[in-house]
């Protein structure tokens, strides 16, 4: 009978259940539960484990290149950043009104840090992202358009909530590219919600998209409903150098002096 029952609650794909519900019936029965409490515990188990499939599965196809925490940015060091806006980003409730995420700030400041670890925040909470960057999104939507395939394209990253673009200002753009970036951009807007982080102010995008008409349409559509996050502070990379001069020049300070004596 057990393996018949085991047999028939996996034909129906209720896997986990099928592996515990003996243990849970013994259970069960130990602490003298009725059948709801049981019933109840094998589907709450069994949608907890569907729920972390989803999110294994969701973080895989976000395709985040680093391991980057939230918890491990330093908010303290941004002036103008509150950790109650992170905490609201961090819950996503932007990402059901469509909104954006503008991030600005000099190389080495922690955009790509943050977007990542957003990024990843909410794939915990099994939403859909996907993390790109310009150089390789632009070069996809480029061979998309020369196989005739970019609509279908661009409907193949409708199925992502969020799209994080980083570096977007990082190498230039032909026309052509550039083009394509701003059609993607205009097809998401108020659609699906973007992430974007740039080391270039709005005033300076015109290198970006190369002539003000479609500079200034892509800056209105992706400010109309965006938090806008500027990282103006000390390069975390710099950050890092200093230390670790800093930590050199003591070294060598104290073998001198045990030379000296």
């Amino acid at each position: 009978m057990s393996n018949s029952l085991t047999g028939m609650l996996e034909s129906i794909k209720l896997e986990t259940i099928s592996q515990v519900y003996s243990d849970f019936a013994i259970d069960a029965e130990k602490n003298n539960k009725s059948y709801i409490d049981y019933l109840s515990d094998l589907v709450s188990i069994e949608i907890e484990e569907r729920r972390n499939k989803t999110i294994a599965k969701f973080l895989r196809q976000a395709k985040l290149p680093r391991d980057k925490l939230l918890q491990d940015f330093e908010v303290t060091r941004i002036p103008n950043l509150s950790p109650s806006l992170l905490q609201n980003l961090q819950q996503g409730d932007f990402i059901d009104r469509c909104d954006n995420i503008l991030i600005f700030g000099n190389p080495g400041t922690g955009k790509s840090h943050l977007a990542i670890a957003l990024a990843r925040e909410w794939c915990m909470q099994a939403r859909k992202c996907l993390y790109v960057s310009a150089a390789s999104l632009v070069q996809q939507l480029l061979i998309a358009k020369n196989k005739l395939d970019l609509n279908n394209f661009i409907k193949r990253l409708d199925r992502y909530e969020v799209l994080v673009i980083d570096d977007i200002s990082y190498i230039p753009y032909s026309k052509e590219e550039a083009n394509l970036l701003f059609v993607l951009l205009a097809e998401r807007y108020e659609q699906r919600s973007l992430v974007i982080t740039s080391n270039l102010v709005f005033s300076k995008w015109n290198q970006i998209f190369q002539d003000e008409m479609t500079t200034t349409a892509a800056i209105d559509r992706l400010v109309h409903h965006a938090t806008i996050i500027e990282l103006n502070t000390e390069s975390y990379r710099m950050k890092a150098a200093k230390v670790a001069k800093n930590h050199s020049h003591e070294t060598t300070k104290k073998m001198e002096e045990s030379n000296v004596k």
